[in-house]
């Protein structure tokens, strides 16, 4: 049996609901994050599980709650599974972002590789301390299934660092909606992805709310 790692990203947030930025800033799940918490533990608690990683902010750790509890795993946290610093971009939106910081923003937005947000983290710099714990990871557990509740870009940056596809381009490469599932598996031939930004164990109402 392969490792297999499932990427689990957050509930809705307050921050996520209206499109703001929101890396550093320790958000609480709003009522539909809550319920997409428990939504996944419905759908899932039946899988084998084998260790559970999640980032140690409160919007993480509330999605990986409702699993943890069922299956009776405690979630290890890492603070390299932590989202991007956004810096001074912080809670604001894109449209505000783009008009204040806009020189920034436009450097950023073609290559956030290299660039940072004001203040804030390149996506080299996540690559690298994310994919110390998917290391970490992979030493200690051979085989099984392991899930990993992270955030938007963090996600994004980690499976397009296993999938040899531009770090540069993770905004532009690959989805990650809210409370979204994607699934790694770790065969002889290197990282396989066989799942990308699942959701149908949300109700049609929970994948239908703006601004996921």
């Amino acid at each position: 049996m392969n490792l297999t790692i499932y990427f689990l990203r957050h509930g809705q947030t307050e921050y996520s609901r209206n499109n703001a930025f929101c890396g550093s800033i320790d958000s609480e799940l709003t009522p539909e994050g809550l319920e997409m918490a428990k939504a996944f533990a419905d759908a899932y608690s039946s899988i084998p599980w084998t260790a559970i990683f999640c980032s140690p902010m409160r919007r993480t750790v509330l999605t990986a709650k409702p699993l943890s509890a069922s299956v009776g795993i405690e979630p290890q946290l890492r603070d390299g599974l932590k989202e991007i610093n956004y810096g001074e971009w912080e809670g604001k939106s894109p449209e505000v972002i783009s008009r204040e910081y806009h020189d920034d923003y436009i450097r950023w937005s073609a290559d956030p590789a290299w660039n940072a947000p004001s203040g804030g983290e390149m996506a080299v710099r996540i690559a690298s301390r994310a994919l110390q714990v998917i290391e970490e990871i992979k030493q200690n557990y051979t085989s099984g299934n392991v899930l990993v509740v992270s955030h938007k870009a963090t996600i994004r940056i980690i499976l397009s660092s296993l999938l040899g596809i531009d770090v540069g381009r993770f905004r532009f490469r690959l989805g990650c909606p809210v409370a979204s599932v994607s699934i790694v598996e770790f065969t002889s031939h290197g990282p396989l992805l066989k799942v990308l930004a699942d959701r149908t164990h949300l109700d049609e109402h929970l994948r239908n709310l703006p601004g996921t």
